[in-house]
């Protein structure tokens, strides 16, 4: 597997809305220094049913006006009307962006109508027939399988039906199997799917709400992790610099095995980000 032999490696960063003006004061910041790293984009995520719409666009317009980085806001179709993700299209064009992160997201809480599209393939579909090339559309995929997936085939048949219908380049859910990631990517390869597919990092922080992450999306902590994390109890301390060292060295392995870059789940803090980046020497 070698994703970089006709794709430049890029590096982008994914933040959420913050809630309150101290919140993204913080979360300005944060963008500032990471911005320093020169990254292909900011991301910026999108709550539930489009729970966080307004915040979403809000801190992807400040963010870029803060670093002049570009901005990659979510977009997702659950509970959306197309009349809906025009007018956000629509938006976002007359702010120069031209980034976006197409998702089917997930459904609100007590939902049971999922709206006018069902899937993130036709959320693709629909974006490229009212807009053409004017946007690159990011989508998700999952090297471990979506924890709603009925099998990894339907999965990976999920996947190519996003491709096929306009995406440009795919962000993994994160991980911590290096192996799952590359068999993914080699299965991929061999479907004639052919654009980047960039390893989602997510650095270790806090075990427990790691641990709860992981359990929602499906995202597996091997044992030895796990177990090295519970170990350590509440010495956060501990914890960041076991976790900085099990990411970094994760990370290594991606870039030499071809990885066409990282992508990473900052959780609006630029520590344990700029601690795994100095350790990988990439600037």
């Amino acid at each position: 597997m070698n994703q970089t032999e006709h794709n430049a490696r890029t590096f982008s960063f994914e933040f959420f809305p913050p809630k309150s003006e101290l919140g993204l004061e913080k979360l300005l910041d944060t963008a500032r220094q990471l911005s320093d790293l020169g990254p292909e984009f900011f991301s910026v995520t999108f709550g539930a049913g489009g729970s966080t719409r307004d915040r979403t666009f809000e801190t992807a317009i400040q963010v870029g006006k803060t670093t002049n980085v570009p901005v990659a806001p979510h977009i997702s179709c659950i509970s959306a009307s197309a009349s809906g993700i025009r007018e956000m299209l629509d938006r976002y064009r007359n702010h120069g962006i031209n980034r976006l992160v197409a998702l089917r997201g997930d459904m609100p809480s007590g939902t049971v109508d999922p709206g006018e599209f069902h899937y993130a393939s036709e959320l693709i579909a629909f974006i490229r027939q009212e807009t053409g090339s004017d946007f690159h559309l990011e989508v998700a995929c999952y090297p471990e399988y979506h924890p709603q997936a009925p099998s990894p085939l339907a999965d990976l048949d999920n996947f190519q039906r996003k491709v096929e219908a306009g995406a440009d380049s795919a962000i993994t859910q994160y991980f911590y199997n290096g192996d799952a990631y590359l068999r993914f990517v080699d299965e991929c390869q061999r479907r004639g799917i052919d654009l980047p597919i960039v390893p989602g990092i997510m650095p270790i922080m806090n075990f427990t709400q790691l641990a709860r992450f992981s359990d929602a999306c499906g995202a597996e902590i091997p044992r030895w992790i796990r177990k090295r994390l519970e170990s350590y109890g509440d010495d956060l301390d501990a914890i960041r610099s076991f976790g900085s060292e099990v990411v970094t060295r994760l990370c290594e392995r991606l870039l030499e095995e071809g990885a066409p870059g990282l992508h990473f789940y900052t959780l609006n803090q630029a520590g344990p980000t700029l601690e795994i980046w100095q350790n990988l020497r990439l600037s």
